[in-house]
Formats: structure tokens, sequence, C-alpha cells
């Protein structure tokens, strides 16, 4: 958050205290080659799979984290300009009501001059008719004024107490949604610190072999997707919109993943297809479990260019399908932006950002 925001944000607490006393084709992923088998000593050893299916749980839990955490920071930074709004309006409802007050007083300031005589006994001391009918007329265009000074003075202070009663209550949002964000922050550097922690333990060999192992089970879960046979039946034609966020997602292949980022230089995974689909002139949700609700759902087969695929039954992870089989997404810590085979992960769906528009 820039420092002109939380000044505006500080400012609003003083104010509230004072009142209140997101076309590149992919390449088609075929049946793999077999990776060579794991040597005698690396086999005796340390449990390469179990390590590796471990890691797959902490980045999948980090993964989970960083959605809470995205979903808090998109959070606060509404309810801060929620308060920023509400302080405006406290300003300028107590500058208001300054000057109505100012007004009162220079009537009572008047009344005072007139001898402290209500207007009625003026009237009732008037020398002729004619006066008397003027004076009348005055008493009753004074009566309005002052009714309807009273009754504007009435409702700018309700006005002011209301304003404060709302920025009082959206601070105490804010404040829980920091909370929120703070929570979400540790669990992400727990999760990435253990990782990192049990990959750092291994020896270059099993790093090599783990790096396989990983390779192995993507390509594995990859060609049972394809034997599904589910590639002839999708061939969905990208829309402009969509060959355009192909476009910005493919370009930042190679930049590193970064949890809660959204570019230029780093991204996570949903901050990726949410500013692939900016890029293309239409804003959607930021974290990958907001995409998966708030977006139209697409059967499978129906997939196209520029779609987002939601993976694992909680919608932790969202890559974009770019054809022939092939997705690019931010993988998780310690990778970059990259393709890969739109099935080497559990499938939970498929999203469309523009569905109102039709493929060219």
């Amino acid at each position: 958050m820039g420092t002109g925001k939380r000044g505006l944000i500080a400012t609003a607490v003083a104010v509230v205290c004072a009142v209140t006393v997101l076309a590149a084709p992919g390449t088609a992923f075929a049946n793999p080659t077999p990776s060579p088998t794991p040597s005698a000593a690396l086999a005796a050893g340390k449990d390469l799979e179990a390590v590796r299916k471990k890691l797959d749980k902490l980045y999948r839990a980090a993964g989970r984290a960083t959605d809470e955490y995205n979903a808090a920071e998109e959070k606060a930074d509404k309810q801060s300009a929620e308060v920023v709004e509400l302080a405006k309006k406290i300003v300028k409802g107590q500058e208001k009501l300054r000057k109505l007050k100012a007004r009162a007083g220079a009537a009572a300031a008047a009344q005072y001059r007139g001898g402290g005589l209500p207007p009625e006994a003026h009237l009732v001391l008037s020398d002729t008719p004619q006066d008397f009918l003027d004076g009348a007329g005055r008493v009753r265009e004074g009566h309005h004024a002052t009714k309807g000074l009273l009754g504007e003075l009435t409702r700018t202070q309700e006005d002011l107490e209301q304003y404060a009663k709302d920025a009082s209550a959206q601070w105490k949002k804010l404040e829980a949604g920091r909370k929120a964000k703070a929570a979400a922050q540790k669990k992400i550097e727990k999760q990435i610190a253990q990782a990192e922690k049990l990959e750092s333990a291994l020896q270059k060999e099993e790093q090599e072999r783990l790096a396989e192992l990983e390779k192995e089970a993507a390509n594995k879960a990859q060609t049972a997707w394809l034997d599904s046979g589910i590639l002839d039946e999708i061939d969905g034609k990208a829309s402009e919109q969509g060959k355009k966020a192909v476009q910005y997602a493919t370009a930042q292949i190679g930049k590193p993943y970064q949890w809660g980022a959204e570019g230029p230089e780093t991204y996570d995974c949903s901050g990726l297809t949410s500013q692939a689909w900016i890029s293309a002139g239409r804003g959607i949700p930021r974290t990958s479990q907001e995409q998966w609700k708030q977006l139209r759902h697409i059967d499978i087969q129906d997939m196209r260019p520029g779609d987002l695929i939601i993976y694992f039954g909680d919608a932790s992870h969202v890559a974009m399908y770019i054809g022939d089989g092939a997705m690019v997404h931010a993988p998780r810590p310690g990778r970059t932006v990259t393709i890969a085979g739109a099935g080497t992960m559990p499938i939970l769906g498929v999203v469309r950002p523009d569905a109102d528009t039709g493929a060219n």
C-alpha cells in the first residue's frame, strides 16, 4: 500500500475519532519417453517419491494460503478506499455544519440587536397597517428560513454521526482484514520454509532425481489425460480478447514465481491470469478461487485458448489454456512461468472470462 493511501487512512482515523469524541499455440504434449531408473544407492537411501509427495503437499498448502492472502489484500484495498471516502464526507459535513452554525449565530445576533424582542412583538408595535402587513410577510419568511436552517443543521449533524459510525465499522473490518492477511502470510512463509529445508537437505544427485520424479509424475498425469481422447474433442478457437490474453501470458514465460505478485517482473498463478485478461481489456477476480466462483463455467471439451483451467478440489491453482493440450502457468515458489500439459494436475473445471463474446 502506498504512502499516499496510508496517509489518507491515517487522516480518516483521526477524523473518525474527532467526530465520534489478466494467439500463441502450445506444443501438443505427446506420450513422454520414460525416465531412467534411479540408482540402487538412491533407491536405498531417502525415499525420494515420499519427498516429492511431501513437497507437493507443502507447496499446495502455500498455494491455498496465497489465495487467502490475495483475497485479504484485495478486500483491505477496497475497505481502505471506503474509509477514505467516508473521511472525505465527514470533512465536508463538518465544514457545512460550521457554516450553518455561523448562520444560526448571525440570526441570533440580529435578534439581540432587535432588543431581544421576537418578530411578533415588533409587528404589534408597528405604526401603520402597511408596516404590519409587510412585517407579517417577513415574519413568515423568517419562520420558514429559521425552520429550514434548523432542519438542515439537524440533518447535517445526523449525517455526520452516520458517516462516523460507517467509518468506524469499515475501520474494524479493515483491521480484521489486515490480521487475516498477516495470518495467511505466516502460513505461506511456514510452508515454503519447510519445503526449502526439505529440498536443501538432499544431495545434488538426489535433487536431480527428485526433478526427474516430478517430471515423471506430470508426464504420467498428462498421458492419462490425453489417452482419454479429450484432445480430439477440444477444437475451440480463441476470441480476439482470448488471443491477447494468451499473448500476454506466454510473453511472461521465464519470469519467477512470487506469491502475492501481479507482475510485471514476478507472478503467482492467479496474478498471471488476472493480469493477462486485464491486458486484454477485461478485468477478472484476483484469486483462483474467486475466478472459479464468479466466472462462467465451461465444459472441458469446449475449451478454447484464453480460458482458465482451475485445478484441485479447493480451486487453489489456475492456469491459462493455450491450445494443443497445453497451458501456461506460474507453478510454485522456486519455479518460473512455463508451458506445461493441461492435464498434469487434477482439473476441477474450466472458466471463461469473455463468455459473452464469440470466437474468431
